[in-house]
């Protein structure tokens, strides 16, 4: 058994004084590839984190005495001036250091007094991660806690703010099991195996070392818009008969909703890319039904294939040579739901194809999602609940060539999200794909989104939901969301409103819960979490038009859509730690109570932000007065000054209205100006991608005629509809 992560980086850390690269190579604009020297001639393998190992732009000479200095050349697009100056390629205060133990890699970043380290990717537990050791090593971790070593997705690497506000980054840039460490003194990370290449990112703002993450790592696609809406899910909703009652239900009481999920009890003997016979006799017709409804669904696939000759996707793979071998070279089975299973090796170019070449038929029944569970790989009867280490993946060359799982584990899921959705292309080629991936890798956000895995109904996941979906867009996932109301276990109606207030607020919005559980549909706990659930989700379907353009600016930028209130101004200390309040976007700041019975106890802002209320009005007219809370159980909402935010009216699916009215909530700034931006294209095709989309730019103004609005497309071709535009001014008391 592998040491404990928190053992491993105590004796890392009695190693004593390290070795330091003497050139490190400058790759981008104020960022550093390091190595250990001791190992500096061996070629790096290709990076699964990177679509292209960073080219260098030149090589350093030493890091000087004095702080901050960095002499080396230059990036080809930095202002030689700006570098003369000393500001632009400033380095660490001190470089970091590598040691080799026991056939453990380490890398050690010296930290300055007063620095806090985020993302660190999914952890359960406090935004700050100072203090915390972390195993990297996918695990099927079922209802985790703050103290559960490993969790589903592994990112390696860290932001550190500093004292001052100032940030960097680093990543280490290794796809084995591996720990991170933030201590006292410094920040460790150590992979087992062989060594690695880190890279370090220095920016004046955290904000900008995300976005730095983002040019290395690739940008997030844009998702189709119905995928912004509220999700309905449960393992399982079973027969058919019961899926068409829950969608009746959510429009009959008028909640919005735009998805519907089946999970594994819709497969045949949980056969994957099949369908029960019984309970699911014509999925083609259930699906159409939806459809006209306002409804999409989401089906679950999951990498085990029952090993059964009679199975036409066992008999293909195992006749394709498409699975991943043992030791000896024989195909490794291990069980998971259905049996017995085998698993396709998706270090395999061909064996991607393969996979991907089995979502045409199954897509044909209309489906619109895709859901990869169990994909760490889970394996119910292996030691570590995973198949071994020791088994062998055929992987091509562009992956780092054949080697053992102890390689490919952690990007296993990666992987199969990668092939599923070159699958959903190939099959849809004019559509968006909506994936969701349960394991993932740093880099995995350019193929899927994800959640928080199978928390718990207790108000400590809920607590959690906030911290875990911040650390992770940090780490370059903006797709993220808890399992509203808690997977496992039973929420009470107290529970379940509180967490839907919250949970409508974050990228990724899905109620679910767990096999023999009470109902967990938002009427289930009675009329008043009914109707807080209604209202929280009038507020995010009202809020889709300034989603979807946070949506867009990910995929431009790589900034979450949900960022911790540090961003606002990293040099305030009293924001570093706020764990019930975030920023959605930069002009919307949510506050929450995520205790049983206490407040809110983040700190504001600097600034002036007034409050805002969209929901819980009549005929989509803003409620009197504006700043008053719909529910008192909901999170509280202000606007930034000098903030435009776009509203569109309250609605039961996306599709059921068009932006109309579009209602623009603006608050002044003291010189009595504002502006925001709206995007908007049609919503599920690619057309966007050659122009068909619009980006408005509005810019107000007061004078003692009142407030002017000036709106300008800056960019786009696609034209919408006319409609009406409503102003709502605001202010803060």
């Amino acid at each position: 058994m592998p040491p404990t992560a928190a053992s491993l980086a105590r004796s890392l850390r009695r190693l004593g004084p390290g070795r330091t690269d003497p050139g490190p190579y400058v790759v981008g604009d104020r960022i550093t590839s390091h190595r250990d020297p001791a190992f500096g001639s061996l070629p790096l393998r290709p990076s699964p984190a990177m679509p292209t190992i960073p080219a260098p732009l030149g090589r350093g000479r030493v890091f000087a005495n004095q702080p901050g200095a960095w002499k080396g050349p230059a990036p080809i697009s930095q202002d030689p001036a700006s570098v003369a100056q000393g500001g632009a390629l400033s380095s660490p205060r001190t470089p970091p250091t590598f040691h080799e133990s026991k056939g453990w890699y380490s890398v050690a970043l010296p930290l300055p007094p007063g620095t806090d380290i985020y993302a660190t990717g999914m952890v359960a537990g406090p935004l700050r991660r100072n203090g915390r050791t972390i195993s990297l090593w996918t695990t099927d971790a079922f209802s985790y806690t703050d103290t559960t070593e490993a969790l589903y997705q592994v990112h390696p690497w860290a932001i550190g703010v500093r004292a001052n506000g100032s940030a960097f980054g680093l990543l280490a840039d290794s796809p084995r099991r591996g720990i991170i460490s933030a201590g006292r003194r410094d920040l460790l990370m150590a992979f087992e195996g062989e060594p690695f290449a880190v890279y370090l990112i220095e920016r004046d703002h955290p904000a900008e070392v995300v976005r730095a993450l983002a040019n290395l790592t690739g940008l997030p696609p844009l998702p189709p818009l119905w995928a912004l809406g509220y999700h309905q899910c449960r393992w399982s909703y079973e027969p058919d008969s019961r899926v068409r009652q829950i969608a009746t239900e959510f429009r009959t009481r008028q909640i919005p909703c735009d998805v519907l999920w089946l999970d594994i009890d819709s497969m045949h003997g949980f056969r994957v890319f099949s369908f029960d016979a019984d309970k699911f006799p014509d999925p083609a017709a259930l699906n159409a039904d939806l459809h006209a409804d306002g409804f999409k669904t989401v089906w679950m696939i999951d990498p085990g294939i029952k090993v059964d000759a009679a199975d036409p996707v066992y008999q293909s793979g195992h006749k394709g040579d498409h699975f991943i071998t043992d030791a000896s070279g024989n195909e490794y089975h291990g069980s998971v739901w259905p049996g017995p299973c085998a698993f396709p090796d998706f270090t395999r170019q061909r064996t991607r194809n393969w996979w991907a070449g089995l979502y045409r038929d199954y897509l044909a029944h209309g489906i619109d999602g895709i859901w990869n569970d169990m994909n760490e790989p889970s394996v119910f009867d292996a030691p570590g609940k995973t198949m071994p280490a020791t088994n062998r993946h055929d992987a091509d060359d562009t992956l780092g060539g054949p080697d053992t799982h102890a390689r490919y584990h952690n990007t296993y899921g990666m992987m199969m999200a990668r092939a599923t959705r070159e699958g959903i292309e190939a099959a849809r080629p004019d559509t968006r794909p909506f994936l969701l991936t349960r394991s993932n890798f740093l880099g995995g956000h350019r193929y899927a989104a994800t959640w928080t895995g199978d928390n718990a109904s207790t108000w400590k996941h809920l607590h959690w939901s906030i911290p875990m979906a911040l650390n992770l867009g940090l780490s370059g996932q903006p797709f993220v969301g808890p399992d509203i109301g808690g997977f496992a276990g039973e929420a009470d109606g107290h529970l379940f409103a509180r967490w839907m207030g919250i949970g409508a607020l974050l990228p990724f919005a899905r109620g679910h819960t767990i096999k023999g559980s009470a109902d967990h549909e938002p009427w289930a706990f009675g009329p008043g979490c009914e109707r807080i659930c209604r209202l929280a989700l009038e507020r995010r379907y009202r809020l889709l038009p300034y989603f979807y353009t946070l949506f867009r600016e990910a995929s431009q930028t790589g900034m979450p859509v949900v960022r911790p209130l540090f961003v606002a101004d990293p040099t305030d200390p009293k924001l570093r730690d706020a764990e019930d309040s975030f920023l959605l976007g930069s002009d919307v700041l949510v506050r929450a109570r995520t205790s049983f019975t206490g407040m809110c106890r983040a700190a504001m802002p600097a600034g002036r932000w007034a409050a805002f209320e969209p929901a819980g009005s009549m005929a989509g007219e803003m409620p009197t007065p504006l700043g008053s809370l719909a529910d008192r159980e909901l999170p509280e909402l202000f606007i930034r000054e000098g903030a435009i935010v776009p509203l569109g009216p309250a609605m039961q699916h996306i599709n059921e209205k068009p932006l109309d009215p579009l209602t623009l909530i603006v608050h002044p700034d003291a010189s009595g100006c504002a502006s925001g931006v709206l995007y908007e294209d049609e919503g599920e095709g690619i057309e966007y991608e050659h122009g068909a989309y619009r980006l408005t730019s509005f810019e107000s103004r007061r004078s003692d005629e009142g407030v002017t609005i000036e709106q300008r497309v800056i960019q786009g071709k696609w034209h919408p509809a006319e409609r009406e535009t409503r102003v709502v001014v605001v202010s803060e008391p």
